[in-house]
């Protein structure tokens, strides 16, 4: 039984990474400066309204996502491909409650799943092993972050919106943490 051999079409230069998957990196490349900049305004809203632990949780989580953005970057760098570093459109912090902050994150890292997911599709289709596998990481870290924020928009529908049940559910956000049943520690692999 041969196997079939599949033939990708390189960057010129000494890229092993395709076009297609360059774009498509380039383009997760932009959604996690993206999701920083919306981060940094959830953070800024929060700020402004005195919800002290999901300001410092916004902060927090924009950071990563700049982190996330890195660590595509070089890895493209690493593998000759051409990262562009992304323009960031200005966010505006103007959110109707802190409920629809955190349904706002939450839809933000599905779509950010979304997109990591047709890239390993993509990779898997072009035999890419070395990005699938840098994606693996991506995939894991994605479960942490959708499996926060659906925790914190739970919360509302537990607690409600009245004043005492956000001052709760502030309190409780910095308790929110995701128990990977692997065994491994996606923050300790960045």
């Amino acid at each position: 039984m041969s196997k079939k051999i599949i033939t990708k079409k390189f960057i010129p230069g000494q890229s092993s990474i395709s076009e297609e998957i360059t774009k498509l990196l380039n383009y997760q490349i932009g959604l996690e400066a993206n999701a920083s900049a919306k981060y940094l305004a959830m953070a800024a809203w929060c700020s402004a309204k005195g919800y002290d632990n999901s300001t410092d949780f916004f902060f927090n989580q924009s950071e990563e996502e700049r982190q996330h953005m890195l660590k595509i970057f070089k890895y493209m760098c690493d593998m000759g491909a051409d990262p562009v570093s992304p323009t960031i459109a200005q966010v505006e912090p103007k959110f109707d409650s802190l409920k629809d902050v955190f349904i706002t994150a939450l839809q933000s890292e599905m779509h950010v799943s979304e997109s990591i997911n047709n890239i390993v599709d993509q990779a898997r289709a072009e035999r890419d092993y070395p990005t699938e596998q840098i994606l693996q990481w991506f995939v894991e870290e994605q479960v942490e972050e959708e499996y926060n924020m659906r925790r914190a928009v739970e919360l509302f529908d537990l607690l409600g919106e009245d004043k005492l049940a956000i001052f709760m559910i502030d309190e409780r956000i910095p308790k929110i943490q995701y128990s990977n049943p692997h065994g491994t520690d996606t923050e300790a692999a960045q």
